[in-house]
């Protein structure tokens, strides 16, 4: 059997999580780990490939480079293109899709980079076989990224697929979800010690309490999804990646004792959102609850983690109803909650202000298209 040749990989990530994908692929031992504007770098065979789209919580995808070269017109991009050996990634009866940017490049069309990519690839298929894969932008076999920056074209193959934040497990969405990779980096954030009692009290579907829960336990999130992009590619060892699906699953427990709760309001999104639990496993672990967070109560002496996902009135709850829920709710947090820790996602400084509650440490995030502040602090009297 070959032994896989190493290649150059790219995990991209939305930003401000950067420093928590780093950690999570070092903990993978991946080699030549970078962090870099978007992502984070590393070098491996496709086996890494395959782990990192695996274990990885704060992903948004996984790219293979295959090709860098200069392009500063429309035969050079359409030679690099051809002079990739796409036969590894896509077979001629197959589909790909090809999407591109461009900063301060020439070729500043995206539309255009896309096409002659295109061909390139289809003239390559023709030349040796008279055939060439079709474009599928719905569920394409096949990925192909370009990035022209200054003139100089890299090109990469998605081995994920769809978006890594779609785990299959949720079959509700709520009000206002958020991504599943979101809510995995701001429980890891949060500094979460996996022990102590993990508390949303504007729970929604579930999202937050979910990752965490699989945190804790060590399952890997992409042991919910049903097929990764490498899986559709032409010599795909799929004995080996059983095996390696099989070996994660083994390495889950859930720890004794955990607490993990989460209230809403409205009932209808609670029994909903335990349909997101179940599916992902865990309904005997997380217990959801009809409850507002005007009448958060958390056991004394709990010192637990409370992170959350707080309206703030982008999408949800009119602004001035939302700041008296606020101040309400930090009211009951320095009643009920001193000692605990408190991670609040929100996307409006001036409602987060009406907590009265000093954060120790604000990280700048992105929910979706919205700016917002990762709040970090432990909760005085």
């Amino acid at each position: 059997m070959p032994v896989p040749s190493r290649e150059v990989f790219f995990a991209t990530c939305a930003p401000g999580i950067e420093p928590v994908l780093h950690e999570e692929i070092r903990a993978l031992r991946l080699g030549h780990v970078e962090r870099q504007v978007g992502g984070v770098h590393f070098e491996g065979t496709i086996r890494d490939a395959w782990r990192a789209n695996l274990w990885l919580r704060t992903a948004v995808r996984v790219l293979q480079r295959v090709a860098r070269f200069e392009a500063s017109d429309a035969n050079a991009l359409h030679a690099g293109a051809s002079s990739v050996d796409w036969s590894r990634f896509v077979r001629a009866d197959g589909t790909f899709v090809v999407d591109a940017r461009s900063k301060e490049s020439a070729l500043d069309h995206t539309l255009f980079v896309e096409q002659r990519v295109k061909d390139g690839i289809a003239d390559q298929f023709r030349a040796k076989s008279g055939r060439r894969p079709s474009v599928d932008k719905e569920s394409p076999e096949l990925g192909v990224h370009v990035h022209l920056f200054r003139d100089r074209c890299t090109l990469m193959v998605d081995t994920s697929g769809e978006s890594l934040h779609k785990r299959g497990w949720r079959r509700f969405q709520g009000r206002a979800p958020l991504a599943e990779t979101l809510a995995a980096a701001i429980v890891m954030m949060s500094g979460w010690d996996r022990r102590a009692p993990l508390l949303d009290p504007f729970c929604g579907s579930a999202t937050i309490l979910i990752e965490g829960a699989l945190l804790a336990a060590n399952v890997a999130p992409g042991l919910f999804r049903e097929r990764f992009g490498f899986e559709r590619w032409p010599g795909h060892d799929a004995g080996a990646w059983q095996a390696m699906r099989e070996t994660a699953r083994a390495e889950s427990a859930f720890p004794p004792k955990l607490v993990v709760r989460g209230w809403d309001q409205n009932a209808e999104f609670v029994e909903k959102a335990r349909e997101n639990v179940a599916v992902a496993e865990l309904a005997d672990r997380i217990v959801l609850e009809v409850g507002g967070a005007r009448d958060f109560e958390p056991r004394r002496g709990w010192n637990a983690w409370i992170v959350t996902n707080q309206p703030y009135g982008e999408r949800v709850g009119d602004e001035r109803d939302l700041e008296l829920l606020y101040r309400r709710f930090g009211e009951r947090l320095r009643e009920f909650a001193v000692g605990s820790h408190l991670a609040l996602l929100s996307g409006n400084p001036r409602l987060a202000r009406s907590l009265g509650l000093k954060p120790d440490r604000v990280v700048a995030l992105k929910n979706g298209a919205l700016d917002c502040e990762l709040l970090l602090a432990e909760i005085a009297g």
